[in-house]
């Protein structure tokens, strides 16, 4: 079992029932010219943990947990796309408008597409999901039962919406959560630091917060100790 130093308390994990779940690192929300930047955010926040999520990814990899991306997309007819959500952001720039790298937010387009240094590798899953949780209308829950999969590490972004959506999403259906502070980001820091707060109040009523040094730790403790 993988001990976390994590807030509010150790984060205990065994990585054979343990996935890694990568949140929106898609184009359309990180590249300067994409969606997010569309509707006048800073996009430098989210681009400056590309280095600390490939870091994880690669982390998760060596040891063997189920690796996860989710993206934020929609299908071409718009179809699982309710009006509610079709009319927010301003007009020209809403979901399947034409935007600088595709239909935004529209499967298959340029700018849904994960950005490069983060690129899936061959059997990890990739999630489309139509809402801003991970388990709305995606199968999800189905197939973690169906490979065991009990606790979940969190990355991506946006802190407050999506990835902050899933971990909710996921504590209710009994998954426990540990969210990599420094692998996640928000456009607004503020947000990034309430949410962060939030997750592990009340003695982690949403889930746990740690470090990418605090689990590199000690899953390179665990690995000494079985050698």
């Amino acid at each position: 079992m993988i001990e976390v130093a994590a807030r509010p308390g150790v984060y205990r994990f065994d990585p054979a029932t343990t996935a890694l779940v990568v949140i929106d690192m898609q184009r359309d929300f990180l590249d300067p010219g994409g969606f997010g930047a569309a509707l006048g955010n800073d996009v430098t926040p989210l681009r400056a943990i590309i280095p600390a999520v490939a870091n994880l990814l690669a982390l998760a990899r060596r040891h063997g947990l189920t690796v996860i991306h989710t993206r934020e997309s929609h299908a071409p007819d718009l179809s699982d796309c309710p009006p509610a959500k079709h009319q927010q952001g301003k007009p020209g720039l809403r979901i399947g408008d034409p935007g600088p790298m595709g239909r935004i937010l529209i499967r298959g387009e340029p700018g849904n597409q994960i950005v490069p240094e983060l690129a899936p590798l061959d059997g990890e899953w990739v999630i489309d999901k139509p809402g801003k949780g991970m388990f709305y209308a995606t199968g999800l829950d189905r197939r973690l039962r169906e490979a065991g999969i009990e606790t979940l590490l969190f990355a991506g972004v946006t802190t407050e919406v999506c990835v902050q959506t899933s971990m909710r999403e996921a504590c209710d259906r009994g998954y426990r959560g540990l969210l990599i502070e420094d692998a996640t980001e928000s456009y607004f820091p503020e947000f990034k630091r309430a949410t962060l707060e939030m997750v592990a109040a009340q003695g982690g009523i949403v889930g746990q917060v740690a470090g990418l040094a605090a689990l590199e730790t000690a899953l390179t403790q665990a690995t000494k100790e079985e050698s």
